[in-house]
């Protein structure tokens, strides 16, 4: 079993990456290759999925995309070809707070995802997934979006900028933050 791979991109197409360790190219699936620029090195987390007539390798940015990945493909009726793209279009944050408020409409935008494996990864999932900084996290979202619906702003308008506010900030720099993008 594979930890991550060092090296260098040599190729990247619409799914995937090679990766070259000693004169190796790895093929490695990812949920947005056009994040990883050739001839660039890069440490990729990997996760190596082998079936009878498959061996495939996924990478990942960061061992926190690996982790989400693992919990996903342990959702019944949810595999690697679907869990991939839920993590190239949505944002961690995103998918855990989705899940923790069984949002099934924000689990449904992502490719193949239907009513029932939306529920199915709420169920699964909901609880399991928070951690420490991820509950401070949703935490500060919900006062932003406390704060939102407090000046007026619609629900579907807040959730669209959300996501693109740093949660890192103080919740003062986060509404500014919010307020720009909602006066676009």
């Amino acid at each position: 079993m594979y930890e991550y791979i060092k090296g260098i991109v040599t190729e990247v197409e619409s799914n995937y990456i090679v990766l070259e360790q000693n004169g190796v190219g790895y093929l490695i699936y990812t949920g947005n290759p056009y994040a990883f620029h050739i001839n660039e090195t890069y440490q990729i987390y990997i996760y190596q999925y082998i079936r009878e007539d498959e061996i495939s390798l996924y990478g990942f940015a960061n061992k926190d995309e690996k982790d989400l990945f693992l919990k996903l493909i342990n959702v019944k009726g949810l595999g690697c070809k679907m869990a991939l793209p839920m993590l190239a279009t949505g944002s961690i944050e995103g998918i855990i707070d989705a899940i923790e408020r069984e949002n099934i409409l924000y689990l449904k935008k992502f490719p193949k995802i239907g009513d029932k494996v939306a529920r199915q990864i709420i169920l699964d999932l909901k609880g399991k997934l928070v951690s420490t900084e991820v509950a401070q996290t949703t935490t500060s979202n919900e006062e932003l979006i406390e704060t939102l619906k407090a000046l007026g702003y619609k629900h579907g308008d807040i959730q669209k900028v959300v996501a693109k506010i740093d949660s890192a900030l103080k919740i003062e720099e986060q509404v500014k933050e919010a307020l720009k993008l909602l006066l676009k």
